[in-house]
């Protein structure tokens, strides 16, 4: 989180929201600071999750489609937590800090299962299967959605403020930022269609769902926008490897690639067909996240907090944009 939110983040805004969705205000647990601030919390005994986003990150409107759409897809069988609205009734509250700006908070139900390391024997076929089913059952009933009354629709994908990486980006950076413009051009020339197109989680990489060992419970939805259903494909794989494969032999990766998307695609089309041009798109939205990944790295975490492992892993990924190679070739 940037210092200047962190500041502003005090024990008194933290316990107004725990109060005004009737936590316990005494046992809670902080899981996460970097987007946003996330608390584990109890209410009358059952584990919730709170949030806390500063305006600086989104905007009221935002959060409520956010939350709508998670709410449509619960409705239509999705595994996805349950939004829990405040003793005022707010699926969304909101506190003013002392420099004008604000802190919205929302309460969901905790993900079924546990987590998943990519270290873990569960991290398997297996997994990948049920991990390609969740994501095919999301897409198949987002083709439906439509925002309730007086919803602002949630953004298109261009509008993603880390693509404007010469915000947040060294200065001598120009050849990143020469081919993101590059890429943001080819991708705007790919068709849009109900069956290839919509609003889509964007970010479901193994830290952002639970496992059952059946199922898969995907959560944080902060990043939902309307984009290509390839790219909802693209990041699961993109993840994995970076995650699994830190110091790999790439034809050791690729043979890893090519096992995961197999049980992927399996699942997926249980649920909804693929994508057409899949093959043509994936390496165009692993080099998005790639750019997405250095913008927000650069944006969230100063120079001196970077450790070695984070350099050499910003290195990796700025050596792949300025190559203009994905982090999987097939």
């Amino acid at each position: 989180m940037e210092k200047a939110v962190d500041a502003l983040m005090t024990d008194n805004v933290l316990h107004h929201f725990l109060s005004i969705y009737y936590l316990n205000t005494v046992n809670y647990k902080k899981l996460g600071d970097f987007e946003n601030y996330v608390f584990q919390a109890s209410k009358d005994g059952e584990e919730l999750i709170l949030r806390i986003t500063h305006s600086t990150h989104r905007k009221l409107e935002e959060l409520i489609s956010e939350v709508d759409w998670m709410s449509y897809l619960r409705s239509e069988g999705v595994k996805v937590p349950k939004v829990i609205p405040s003793q005022n009734e707010n699926e969304v509250e909101a506190l003013e800090t002392c420099d004008g700006s604000v802190f919205y908070a929302s309460l969901f139900s905790k993900a079924e299962g546990k987590p998943i390391s990519v270290r873990t024997p569960e991290f398997n076929q297996e997994l990948f299967h049920a991990w390609g089913r969740a994501v095919g059952k999301m897409h198949a009933a987002t083709k439906s959605y439509v925002p309730s009354p007086g919803i602002v629709k949630r953004m298109q994908w261009e509008e993603e403020e880390l693509l404007t990486v010469e915000k947040y980006i060294p200065k001598e950076d120009q050849l990143i930022v020469k081919n993101t413009k590059d890429l943001l051009n080819l991708l705007h020339t790919l068709p849009k269609n109900i069956d290839n197109y919509g609003l889509i989680h964007t970010d479901i990489h193994s830290g952002n769902f639970f496992y059952d060992g059946k199922d898969i419970q995907v959560f944080d939805f902060d990043d939902c926008c309307y984009h290509w259903f390839a790219s909802d494909i693209a990041i699961p794989l993109y993840y994995s490897i970076l995650y699994k494969f830190k110091e790999a032999d790439p034809a050791e990766l690729n043979i890893f690639g090519r096992i995961f998307l197999a049980s992927f695609l399996d699942g997926y089309q249980l649920e909804n067909e693929i994508p057409g041009d899949l093959e043509k798109q994936l390496p165009l939205f692993l080099r998005l996240r790639d750019i997405t990944l250095y913008s927000v790295l650069h944006k969230k975490i100063a120079p001196v907090d970077r450790n070695p492992q984070l350099l050499e892993m910003m290195k990796s990924i700025k050596d792949r944009i300025e190559r203009n190679s994905p982090i999987y070739l097939g």
